[in-house]
């Protein structure tokens, strides 16, 4: 006999799963790692050294080119996917408190439209990293600008852009809010953690997180200024908005800013490997 409780019970365990989690863990460190070669491109795009895209394909590209990139690239991508699994769990777990009142419906609605981002976020980047592990990765930023060309084609095109901007500057701007009220603390259990640990935790997150948000808040301005000029040229993704910072006034300071705060957010998702939160 099957039903919503049935399901309910399912998606508890698989959340609460060992092995699931462990992958989950490989996924956390993977997420790190993209984070920290982002960083690093950008750095060498401040500095005059860019070659590969500043982007989650650029990383993904000098993942592959390395001699041990390809069977790294395949546990990335796996760890990537547990971690999309994982959010399904949450989903499903979160799901059944829509049915509450108040509060607790609001806490629930919440839960799961994050646990639904994160799992779409995880799932992308595993796509990526399957398909540079496959020798069939390409530029993520010219695929944004194909798909927002092929998006302009359709009815309200144009205004599904510029939504789709705007929602990535939200993102952006709660990114920035969550590094300045020290939120991202609620992530992790640092119950076991050495003493001394969580100021240099808190400090981590409190320069990650900005600086990612500022880089999200660039792309979703890009987004909309692409829809405002009906130009998919415009969509050039995360590589796209370090390339804009890199080009304003004091441009290579402010990247080298940018640069070292995701490899913050990257240093981040290590401790969050390690000491993963529990709910």
């Amino acid at each position: 006999m099957s039903g919503p409780g049935t399901a309910m019970g399912a998606a508890g365990r698989a959340g609460d799963s060992d092995a699931l989690e462990n992958l989950a863990r490989v996924g956390l460190i993977a997420y790190g790692v993209v984070h920290l070669l982002i960083a690093w491109l950008a750095l060498q795009l401040a500095w005059g050294g860019g070659g590969q895209s500043a982007d989650q394909s650029g990383a993904m590209g000098t993942l592959a080119a390395s001699p041990v990139g390809k069977p790294l690239l395949w546990v990335l991508a796996i760890g990537l996917v547990a971690l999309a699994l994982w959010q399904i769990a949450e989903v499903l777990r979160w799901r059944s408190g829509w049915s509450a009142t108040g509060e607790a419906r609001k806490r629930a609605v919440k839960k799961t439209v994050k646990a639904v981002a994160k799992a779409v976020v995880y799932a992308a980047l595993a796509f990526t990293a399957f398909r540079f592990a496959t020798g069939s990765g390409s530029s993520s930023s010219a695929q944004q600008q194909q798909t927002a060309a092929g998006v302009f084609g359709w009815p309200g095109g144009r205004w599904l852009v510029g939504l789709v901007g705007l929602v990535v500057i939200g993102v952006g701007v709660h990114h920035v809010l969550k590094g300045v009220k020290k939120s991202f603390l609620k992530e992790i259990d640092l119950a076991s953690a050495p003493a001394g640990a969580e100021r240099t935790v808190t400090r981590l997150g409190q320069v990650g997180y900005p600086a990612k948000g500022v880089a999200l808040g660039v792309v979703g301005a890009l987004l909309v200024w692409s829809a405002v000029t009906f130009d998919p040229a415009k969509a050039s993704g995360l590589d796209g908005a370090l390339r804009t910072v890199l080009d304003a006034p004091f441009g290579k300071a402010l990247l080298t800013l940018v640069a070292l705060g995701i490899a913050a957010f990257g240093a981040f998702c290590f401790v969050r490997a390690r000491y993963p939160e529990r709910t």
